[in-house]
C-alpha cells in the first residue's frame, strides 16, 4: 500500500509541474482561487466563534 500513495504523489507532483510550466496563467489563478476559498472558511469560522461569544 505505501507503494501506491509514493505513485500517487509522485503523479500528483509531476502533474502540478507539467500544469505550471504548460499553462502558468492557469496556475496562478488555481492558486489564487485556492487561497481565496481557505481565506473565506477562516473568516467564516472567526465569525462563528464571534458570534458565539457575543451571544
Amino acid at each position: 500500500m505505501k507503494i501506491v500513495k509514493r505513485v500517487a504523489i509522485i503523479f500528483v507532483i509531476a502533474f502540478a509541474v507539467f500544469y505550471v510550466i504548460t499553462r502558468p496563467h492557469d496556475a496562478a489563478n488555481a492558486v489564487q482561487v485556492a487561497a481565496n476559498a481557505v481565506w473565506g472558511a477562516g473568516a467564516a469560522i472567526v465569525n462563528f466563534f464571534a458570534s458565539l461569544a457575543g451571544a
